[in-house]
């Protein structure tokens, strides 16, 4: 996303990135960023949270609007909750959690080559 955004600008378009991992957003070089300090896949705000989606995205139409600096990097007032519990687990593996990931991760593969068949069957 971020080095489509420098491509648009590039091309004169203006954007806004709203994105959740800072360091990787920040080192492509995009013109303006709005971070909101959650978890990967959720830089508008909390699930079901269309208030606080509502002004995360009025951010990026604000930081859009003034702007006055490439690079602009514009952090949110949010936190997804009182304790940090999502850092410390997020992305986790350990001797707690392996065993349920690993089935997990196989579960998924058998779907995926299932609809996979599936889909190719269709196409034929």
């Amino acid at each position: 996303m971020s080095l489509v955004s420098r491509h648009l600008e590039a091309n004169g378009i203006p954007t806004v990135i709203l994105g959740s991992a800072r360091d990787i957003v920040e080192q492509c070089g995009v013109a303006r960023f709005v971070f909101t300090d959650f978890p990967l896949g959720n830089p508008t705000g909390k699930p079901y949270d269309s208030e606080m989606q509502r002004a995360i995205v009025a951010y990026g139409f604000d930081v859009l609007e003034s702007a006055r600096f490439p690079r602009t990097t514009v952090q949110t007032p949010f936190t997804w909750d009182d304790s940090a519990w999502w850092r410390d687990n997020y992305m986790r593996v350990d001797d707690t959690n392996r065993e349920l990931l690993r089935r997990a991760g196989e579960l998924r593969r058998r779907q995926q080559s299932r609809r996979k068949v599936e889909g190719h069957a269709r196409a034929t």
